[in-house]
């Protein structure tokens, strides 16, 4: 007779194949969300680690190099020394899945699909938020894209300025998920840009669409119209969506019909 071994629970099978020190690291975590510890804060010794999990050393150190990898520890040697919390910059999280997507080969449309979404819930999120150094950086960004480019050089640096313009908006978003999601689709979308050189054919009437709806924008923010700010809002993202599927077209076409392309 054929016995069938029990079954694990997915909690049992998740337990068993972690390591001790993953498991540090999943307390220190823990302890980040449930005591609201702050960057600077330190966590305790190594022999005290050592002693409330009952490992080695070593254990106890390749956790804390995980936590420094992750970026959410900092080790200081000398006179009061240990390890401290160290909070992870945006540019860490977002650049770890940007690399990520680079392999995935994702598209403008798919990119817009959810920055239709989230991008006019950041700018309503935003109204009543700027200060006057938000307001001059928008102004600035808006200055510097109301020109007609005379260089190739100069249409990249617009288009990443024309994004730019969009992180001020993030920054000033009061939560943080959606500032995070917002300015992380600004800054894969830049990437697309610069990495595909959508920047390089000639498309002014993209610049001016762009600078119009900046301009509008702003105009409603000062006026705190949450109304108008959202239907600017994804009006702009469906024609800037339009215009970049335009551009991704013609530098297809053009690199099919470079020698040698295959």
């Amino acid at each position: 007779m054929t016995v069938t071994p029990a079954r694990r629970s997915p909690s049992q099978t998740l337990r068993r194949r972690q390591k001790l020190s993953e498991l540090i690291v999943e307390d220190v975590k823990r302890r980040i969300v449930t005591e609201k510890l702050k960057p600077g804060d330190r966590l305790p010794g190594e022999a005290e680690l050592i002693a409330e999990h009952g490992c080695a050393k070593a254990t106890v150190r390749e956790a804390l190099k995980g936590l420094e990898v992750e970026g959410l520890v900092v080790s200081r040697t000398g006179p009061g020394g240990g390890a401290y919390l160290a909070e992870p910059t945006h540019d860490h999280a977002s650049r770890a899945l940007r690399n990520f997507l680079h392999f995935r080969h994702p598209d403008s449309h798919q990119i817009y699909a959810l920055r239709k979404l989230i991008e006019p819930e950041v700018a309503v999120l935003a109204v009543g938020r700027l200060t006057e150094a938000d307001y001059a950086a928008l102004e600035d960004n808006i200055a510097l894209c109301a020109h007609e480019p005379v260089s190739e050089d100069e249409q990249r640096v617009q288009r990443i300025a024309e994004i730019e313009f969009h992180n001020v908006l993030a920054d000033a978003c009061p939560n943080p998920i959606y500032g995070f999601l917002g300015r992380f689709l600004n800054e894969l979308l830049r990437d697309v840009v610069v990495l595909k050189k959508v920047y390089v054919p000639e498309r002014h009437q993209f610049g001016a669409a762009n600078v119009d709806y900046h301009r509008q924008i702003v105009d409603a923010y000062r006026r705190e119209d949450a109304g108008a700010i959202r239907r600017l809002m994804t009006d702009h993202m469906c024609d800037a969506e339009d215009h970049l599927d335009a551009l991704e077209a013609e530098v297809a076409r053009r690199f099919l019909l470079e020698p040698g392309a295959a």
